[in-house]
């Protein structure tokens, strides 16, 4: 909501504005498919994420679906509010189709990271490896801390006060990694962690993503190896800083 005076120059708002075309459709869909589960809720174990399955059956497609299925109305309201929040803007910023890409690679990021952690031996992580978790959060936490970066002293409002966007993150960061190993917990936030850090990754990785990074390295360690080879020296610089995309 906003709010505007003629008579004075400052304005109020909440939220990011209109609904941008990838963040749209991302809404759309998980809630059309929420209210589809609500009828036929045995789907959910043929397109959640279950480790077990989808290592030993291979049912790899449940990396991608189980980010757009949830578990109650609150669920739902909660993600979707975020992807909203947070991923407006960084589509506006980005482009629609960056923008689905990094949507992408943090959700399934956020599912191989669960499946990680139920391989783990620890009594707190393996119930994981037969659990179904389903959910946008590891895509949301990818946006959250890509919203950080590019916005770090942003507030947010946490519970009753307004902290750094950068702040927030961080806690909800550190929360994430602790709860992983707690036992009996009811979310995934393995997901969420990973979510997280594949978004950082990625965005490391420049204008290329991460393969890019990946090819960059790649060439410059190519190049070093080279050198060494023929015995060549740089004149004035030592390293050889270009980067491939």
């Amino acid at each position: 909501m906003s709010r505007y005076s003629p008579s004075s120059s400052i304005s109020y708002s909440f939220g990011p504005g209109p609904l941008t075309f990838a963040v749209k459709w991302i809404i759309i869909i998980n809630v059309v498919i929420f209210v589809i589960t609500m009828f036929a809720s045995n789907i959910v174990q043929y397109f959640g994420l279950i480790p077990e399955v989808v290592i030993e059956r291979g049912w790899l497609w449940q990396l991608v679906t189980y980010m757009f299925l949830h578990a109650g109305p609150m669920h739902i309201l909660f993600n979707m509010l975020g992807v909203w929040m947070f991923g407006v803007e960084l589509e506006r910023r980005w482009g629609t189709n960056f923008f689905i890409k990094y949507y992408a690679v943090c959700g399934i990021g956020g599912g191989l990271t669960f499946i990680a952690v139920s391989l783990l031996p620890f009594a707190a992580t393996a119930p994981a490896y037969e659990t179904v978790t389903v959910g946008a959060s590891g895509a949301l936490f990818g946006l959250l801390i890509s919203y950080a970066i590019y916005w770090p002293e942003r507030p947010i409002l946490l519970l009753i006060f307004f902290v750094p966007a950068k702040v927030f993150v961080m806690i909800y960061g550190a929360l994430a990694l602790l709860n992983t190993f707690q036992p009996s917990r009811g979310v995934a936030d393995a997901a969420h962690l990973g979510g997280m850090v594949f978004g950082y990754l990625y965005l490391k990785g420049g204008s290329g993503g991460l393969m890019g990074e990946l090819k960059y390295r790649y060439l410059k360690w190519k190049m070093n190896r080279l050198r060494r080879k023929f015995d060549v020296y740089s004149g004035g610089r030592s390293d050889w800083n270009g980067k491939i995309h």
